[in-house]
C-alpha cells in the first residue's frame, strides 16, 4: 500500500470519524459500497475527503480568529519545515517578483517594496502541522484581503492559488483567503523573511493546517477550476481547517 493511502486513511479516519461522529467504515460504504479494490478504496477516499471539504467549508466562519497569544510565547528557536530538508533550501531567483494571474483585473508583478506599501498586520499565533506538532511564531505581512482588492480580484471566485519557485503549490477557498488573519507574510519574528521561513513571501494562515502555509511564493492565482495542490493532489485534505 502506498504511503499516500495509508496516510488518506489516517487523515480521513480523523477528519469524518472523530470531527463529525462517523464511523469510518460506514462512511466508506456510503460514499463507495465497492471497497474490495485498490481502486474503490480510493474512490471511496476521494468521495469522503470531498465530503469533508463540505462540511469544513459550511462550517467555516469569516469572524472566527485563531487563538493569538503574547509576545513571551513564541517558539524559539522555530523548527524548520518543508517538503525537503533544510540544506536543499532555495534563495531568492534574481529579479525575483510576484506574478498574479487569473481573474484579477491588474496583473503587474509585484515586489517587496510595492507590497510593503499595502495595510499591514502582525499576528502572533499557532503554526498547527499535520505531522501532530505546533509551534508559535510571530509573523507580519499585508492582509491578502486587500491584497485581492488592489488587484481587482474577482472575489466570488471559489479558489485562489499559489505556486512557489520551491516546485510546492496550494490552494485555499476564497472565504478563507479573505479571512482577516491571513496574510502574505514579509517578516518573521521582527526581522525580514529568511529563506528558511519563506522569503521573499510566504502565505500565513493560522486557521488551516500548517502545509496550506505556502512558502517562497512566485505567483497566485485566482480561479473558478479547482487547483489542487502538492499534497493535496496526493490525497491530503484540501480544506484543512482547524
Amino acid at each position: 500500500m502506498s504511503n499516500s493511502r495509508i496516510s488518506s486513511r489516517n487523515f480521513v479516519s480523523f477528519s469524518v470519524g472523530h470531527s463529525y461522529g462517523i464511523p469510518f467504515h460506514w462512511a466508506v460504504s456510503l460514499c463507495l459500497p465497492d471497497v474490495t479494490t485498490n481502486s474503490g478504496v480510493d474512490a471511496a477516499l476521494k468521495s469522503i475527503l470531498r465530503f469533508d471539504d463540505r462540511v469544513q467549508a459550511a462550517l467555516f466562519r469569516g469572524r472566527r480568529l485563531a487563538q493569538t497569544y503574547p509576545p513571551g510565547a513564541v517558539t524559539r528557536p522555530f523548527r524548520f519545515n518543508a517538503f525537503y530538508p533544510k540544506w536543499q533550501v532555495r534563495g531568492i531567483p534574481d529579479g525575483w517578483r510576484l506574478e498574479v494571474a487569473g481573474s484579477v483585473s491588474e496583473k503587474t508583478p509585484w515586489t517587496i517594496a510595492a507590497l510593503r506599501t499595502l495595510p499591514q498586520a502582525e499576528q502572533i499565533t499557532r503554526h498547527i502541522c499535520i505531522e501532530g506538532w505546533s509551534q508559535i511564531g510571530r509573523w507580519s505581512g499585508v492582509l491578502l484581503r486587500a491584497f485581492l482588492q488592489r488587484i481587482g480580484a474577482d472575489l466570488h471566485a471559489p479558489f485562489v492559488s499559489f505556486r512557489c519557485f520551491d516546485g510546492y503549490s496550494t490552494s485555499i477557498d476564497m472565504a478563507s483567503a479573505l479571512h482577516p488573519q491571513t496574510i502574505l507574510a514579509l517578516d518573521f519574528d521582527g526581522q525580514p523573511l529568511a529563506p528558511d521561513w519563506g522569503a521573499p513571501v510566504r502565505l500565513r494562515i493560522p486557521t488551516k493546517l500548517g502545509f496550506k502555509s505556502a512558502k517562497n511564493l512566485q505567483a497566485i492565482e485566482v480561479t473558478r477550476s479547482f487547483p489542487g495542490g502538492f499534497w493535496e493532489n496526493q490525497g491530503y485534505d484540501w480544506f484543512s481547517g482547524v
